[in-house]
C-alpha cells in the first residue's frame, strides 16, 4: 500500500514539474503577444499595410496572430459580426492556452488526499504494534507507522504546494494576456473601421 501511494505521488510529482516548465515555455509573452505583431498593427493605414500584417501573422504562428488574422480576415464584415467571429475565435485560443493547467489544478486536490491515506495506512500499522508488552517486533511496527504517516503527509504537501502555486500564476498570466489581446484587438478593430467610415 505505502509503495502504491508512494509511487503514484512521484507519478505526480513528474506530470507537475513536466507541466510547468511546458507551461513556463509556451505562455512566454513574445510566444502569445508578439511585440512584432504589436508593432505592426499601430502603422496598419493602407491596404498593403494590411496585407503586410496578414502575412507577418501566418509566419509568426501565435494566439495573437490568430486572433489579428481573424480579424484582418473578416473586415468585409460590420464590426459586430467580426467582432463576434472573434469571440468564437478567442474561445478556442483560450482553450489550448489552458491546455494542462487543468491537470495541475487536479494534482493540487489529489495530492494532499493521497498523502492523508498514506497517513491513515501509517496509523493502522502504528496501532498494530501497540501491544501490552512491547517486544522488538511491535517496537518495528511502531516505528514504521510513524514513519509511513509522516513520509505519507510531507509527500503529498511536496507534490500538492507547487503545483497549486504553478496553477495559481498560470491562470493570472493567461487571464492578463486575455485581457491584452482583447485591448489590442479592438484598437486594431476601431483604427481600421474607422479608416474605412473616413475613405467613404
Amino acid at each position: 500500500m505505502k509503495t502504491v501511494i508512494v509511487g503514484v505521488l512521484v507519478a505526480a510529482s513528474m506530470i507537475s514539474i513536466f507541466l510547468i516548465v511546458e507551461r513556463s515555455i509556451t505562455l512566454r509573452r513574445s510566444k502569445v503577444i508578439p511585440a512584432r505583431l504589436t508593432k505592426s498593427q499601430t502603422v496598419c493605414h493602407t491596404q498593403d499595410e494590411l496585407l503586410s500584417l496578414q502575412t507577418a501573422c501566418n509566419h509568426e504562428p501565435s494566439p495573437y496572430g490568430r486572433l489579428l488574422s481573424c480579424c484582418i480576415d473578416n473586415l468585409h464584415l460590420s464590426r459586430d459580426e467580426n467582432i463576434e467571429m472573434l469571440q468564437t475565435r478567442a474561445r478556442a485560443e483560450v482553450v489550448k492556452l489552458e491546455h494542462g493547467i487543468v491537470v495541475l489544478e487536479i494534482i493540487t486536490g489529489v495530492a494532499p488526499l493521497l498523502g492523508l491515506v498514506g497517513t491513515i495506512f501509517g496509523l493502522i500499522t502504528l496501532f498494530k504494534g501497540m501491544g501490552v508488552e512491547a517486544t522488538a517486533e511491535q517496537t518495528a511496527m511502531f516505528s514504521e507507522g510513524i514513519s509511513i504517516a509522516l513520509q505519507a503527509t510531507l509527500l503529498g504537501l511536496v507534490v500538492a504546494i507547487p503545483s497549486l502555486i504553478g496553477w495559481s500564476y498560470f491562470n493570472r498570466k493567461i487571464e492578463t494576456m486575455v485581457v491584452e489581446m482583447e485591448n489590442l484587438c479592438d484598437e486594431f478593430l476601431h483604427s481600421q473601421y474607422r479608416r474605412v467610415e473616413m475613405s467613404e
